[in-house]
């Protein structure tokens, strides 16, 4: 039987399979994330993203993006 190499994680609440061992940075750069302009939390914990290259995404996380918006 093949092992299943997908977990399964929620981005802006919905579910979503990606990799096991993902790194953020990875999953910025998959889903086309302008990460100048956005703003990632994970499990309500915001992200610095400095560190992206060191964060690993495990099984149910919850990932909130938020772009920024200019206007006034």
């Amino acid at each position: 039987m093949k092992k299943i190499n997908k977990i399964k994680i929620y981005i802006n609440g919905k579910k979503t399979l990606v990799e096991r061992g993902i790194k953020l940075s990875k999953l910025i750069k998959d889903f086309k994330i302008p990460i100048k302009k956005v703003a990632i939390e994970i499990n309500r914990k915001i992200v610095n993203k400095k560190q992206k290259n060191v964060i690993n995404i495990k099984k149910d996380d919850k990932i909130e993006i938020v772009h920024f918006i200019g206007g006034g």
